[in-house]
């Protein structure tokens, strides 16, 4: 969330910012918050009066005026317009700063200024590319669900019986090389310093609100009917709650979290894209990085989460790329975000496995988490940052193609090895 006396003290910048992301109209918010703070002045004066009558009437009573004289009798009348007064103008300016921070949960991050100005995807920068010593170098490598369907490692038609289309039944060996890719993330990131939580995968509308999927993305997620939960998104979302509404101490920064999640979201605006394959599914699961940092380090971290996503792309060694996002693409909650793609040799392209995001103090603000230096006064918003690392599912098909043999069968990365305790899958 922006914070409103930013928005007040600097409406051009903050307008021309916004701008870089898209179409958004400050002035109603603006308009709002005048109204409110002239009905907060307006109540502040008559509290005052009311105060000085009561005062006055406590005077003159003591200085041997009757109660019931018409000088005390028309303090005492002042003062009962007055409550009225107040009466009526404190619910007005309480609807009105709700009215604000309905409108300001609608206002994404402001972009970094060195967040690239682009309109879309098509406008991000590539900033490296990594392992194309990597790249397979056989012909006709099958599409991922292909092979995985071959191999008996996944199905996609008895999972529509099931639930739906977009769902995927993991068999086998199928099943154990996705608890691999789990065990050795989850692995690989508390060795790297990430200290592990497996949260509820049910998340409530404040913890959805604090990390910015609510109120613009509901029609995202799944909410069940009779309670106040969701299917968690991405494990962002839950580790973002962690410590909501607390104040961290300082020296306990930098908190680095990862968790283990199963994933859920109906990708209601992207119907006909990716239908088949696991790269957009409803269920996926994924490991996702969390840091919760001081605002001084928070760019240098931001490289850091980066280089820990890499990490695992690296020790499985298949080929990606980094790209920074333009203002155009930027997450809502975003303000510099940079994308991991990694290598899909059947479509030639690279495919989106990472988004690692530094947020800011855009979700500290919106779920109070603050910290205090000590020795100082007062408490800072931390700054929030996150990124998958990574999406099992999306690297599963990447290692099904990048690692396909031409006889058919799929060698196991060597780091993983050890995890299936097999070399090859599908070999006879």
């Amino acid at each position: 969330m922006l914070d409103i006396k930013q928005i007040r003290e600097n409406p051009q910048t903050v307008q021309e910012r916004l701008q870089r992301r898209g179409d958004y109209d400050l002035q109603p918010l603006l308009e709002l918050d005048r109204q409110q703070r002239d009905l907060e002045q307006a109540r502040s004066q008559l509290q005052a009066r009311s105060n000085e009558i009561g005062k006055l009437v406590g005077q003159k009573i003591k200085s041997g005026s009757s109660p019931d004289s018409p000088e005390v009798q028309d303090l005492r009348e002042e003062g009962n317009t007055i409550k009225t007064r107040l009466s009526e103008l404190e619910p007005q300016e309480r609807e009105l700063k709700e009215q604000i921070e309905t409108f300001l949960l609608t206002i994404p991050n402001l972009p970094s200024d060195s967040t690239p100005i682009g309109k879309n995807e098509t406008e991000n920068i590539e900033v490296r590319r990594w392992g194309d010593e990597y790249l397979p170098q056989n012909a006709n490598i099958l599409p991922h669900w292909e092979i995985g369907e071959k191999l008996g490692l996944l199905n996609f038609e008895r999972s529509t019986k099931i639930a739906q289309s977009r769902f995927v039944s993991l068999i086998g060996i199928g099943a154990q090389l996705e608890r691999a890719l789990i065990q050795f993330m989850l692995d690989r990131q508390t060795a790297a310093g990430y200290v592990e939580i497996i949260p509820p995968f049910l998340i409530n509308s404040q913890s959805l609100t604090a990390s910015g999927q609510l109120p613009k993305f509901a029609e995202e997620s799944f909410k069940c009917a009779n309670d106040d939960l969701w299917l968690s998104p991405t494990a962002e979302v839950p580790i973002t709650n962690f410590y909501r509404g607390e104040i961290l101490a300082a020296e306990d920064l930098p908190i680095n979290h990862c968790a283990y999640t199963p994933c859920f979201r109906r990708e209601a605006g992207s119907y006909g894209r990716d239908t088949r394959g696991l790269i957009r599914l409803h269920q996926f699961n994924k490991v996702e990085l969390y840091k919760f940092v001081h605002p001084d380090t928070s760019e240098q971290e931001h490289q850091k989460l980066l280089h820990d996503a890499e990490a695992i792309l690296q020790a499985l060694q298949l080929p990606y790329r980094v790209l920074e996002l333009c203002t155009g693409d930027l997450g809502f909650s975003s303000t510099k975000t940079y994308d991991l793609e990694v290598w899909l040799p059947s479509s030639e392209k690279y495919r989106e496995i990472s988004s690692c995001s530094n947020c800011m103090d855009f979700q500290a603000r919106r779920g109070s988490i603050r910290f205090k230096e000590a020795g100082k006064k007062g408490t800072q918003y931390v700054h929030t940052l996150n990124g998958s690392g990574l999406a099992v599912g999306r690297t599963m098909a990447a290692i099904l193609e990048n690692y396909q043999q031409p006889d058919g069968t799929v060698k196991v990365p060597e780091v993983l090895q050890p995890y299936l305790r097999r070399e090859v899958i599908g070999e006879r």
